[in-house]
C-alpha cells in the first residue's frame, strides 16, 4: 500500500491545473507553471479543490508510480505557490562567493575562479557579511533543478571530515574525524 500516494493533494487558491489527453500534467500558480509528463496508465483525478492520484491494479510498478507522480505533482503544487529556497555556506579561509545575474563566480582555494553560469528560472544571491561565512541563496519553483544545482555548486568544493572546509548547506552537520595524532 502506497501511503504517499494515497494521500489527497490539496489546491491552494490562485493554483490551476489540468490534465490533457496525452496526460502531461499542467500547474499555473502565482510564481509560475510547471508541465510533467505522467505515465499513461496513472488516473488524476481533480474534485472540489483535491487531487488524487489513483492505480489502475496493485502491481508492483503501479505501487511505484503512484507514489512517484503524487510526490512530483504535490512539489509542483507547492513550487508556484509558495516557491522553494535553498542555501548554501562557504567555510573556508578566503573562500568568496559573487553573482552578477545568474553568473555565479567562486573562489574556493584553487588558483583560479570558478564560473559557474545557473539556469535562468532560478534566481541566485549571494550575502557576504564580515565575519561571517558566504552564502549562496537559491530560489526557484522547480524543486529537481534546485536541487540539481545546488549539488552541481557543491562538487565543486565539498565539505571535507577534517577541518569542515568546503561548500555545505546551511544547517547541515558535518561528521568531523579526529585526524592524526602526535607520535611518542
Amino acid at each position: 500500500m502506497s501511503r504517499i500516494g494515497n494521500a489527497p493533494i490539496s489546491i491552494p487558491s490562485g493554483v490551476s491545473i489540468e490534465v490533457d489527453k496525452s496526460n502531461v500534467v499542467t500547474v499555473k500558480g502565482p510564481k509560475g507553471e510547471l508541465k510533467q509528463p505522467i505515465n499513461s496508465e496513472m488516473v488524476v483525478e481533480i474534485e472540489d479543490g483535491v487531487l488524487n492520484v489513483k492505480r489502475p491494479t496493485e502491481q508492483k510498478r503501479h505501487k511505484a508510480f503512484h507514489g512517484l507522480y503524487r510526490s512530483l505533482i504535490n512539489n509542483m503544487v507547492v513550487g508556484v505557490s509558495d516557491g522553494y529556497k535553498k542555501e548554501l555556506e562557504l567555510v573556508g579561509v578566503g573562500y568568496r562567493a559573487t553573482n552578477t545575474g545568474n553568473l555565479l563566480e567562486l573562489m574556493l582555494g584553487f588558483s583560479h575562479p570558478i564560473y559557474f553560469m545557473v539556469p535562468g528560472e532560478i534566481k541566485v544571491n549571494t550575502v557576504s557579511e564580515k565575519g561571517k561565512n558566504p552564502i549562496v541563496q537559491l530560489e526557484g519553483i522547480d524543486k529537481q533543478l534546485i536541487g540539481q544545482v545546488c549539488a552541481k555548486i557543491r562538487a565543486f568544493r565539498k565539505p571535507e571530515p577534517y577541518k569542515g572546509k568546503g561548500i555545505k548547506f546551511v544547517g547541515e552537520e558535518i561528521r568531523r574525524k579526529a585526524g592524526k595524532t602526535a607520535a611518542k
